[in-house]
């Protein structure tokens, strides 16, 4: 991996978890609100950080920082397909 591709990775995962400070405990963010925050011009430039959004939410999954969810209910990150909603882990 690049240097730049690891900046971004860290940018990611910061930005989950600086998004989820600002909000209640309970709150849930859509990786592509840190995608956006991340990418931070105007366009859809930020879609290309979608993908690297959810492995940033997987990594902060293993480190016991979040948790993935679906309908509400915390799920596998290996296992979660199509969208998904990341909160503070409890």
């Amino acid at each position: 991996m690049t240097d730049t591709g690891k900046q971004t990775d860290q940018q990611l995962e910061q930005a989950i978890l600086e998004l989820l400070d600002r909000r209640g405990p309970t709150a849930t963010i859509c990786p592509s609100d840190a995608a956006r925050a991340v990418h931070g011009g105007d366009g859809d430039g930020w879609r290309a950080l979608m993908e690297p959004a959810r492995r940033a939410a997987r990594r902060l999954v293993a480190a016991g920082e979040v948790e993935i969810t679906q309908g509400g209910r915390p799920v596998d990150p290996a296992e979660a397909r199509g969208p998904i909603r990341v909160r503070r882990a409890r």
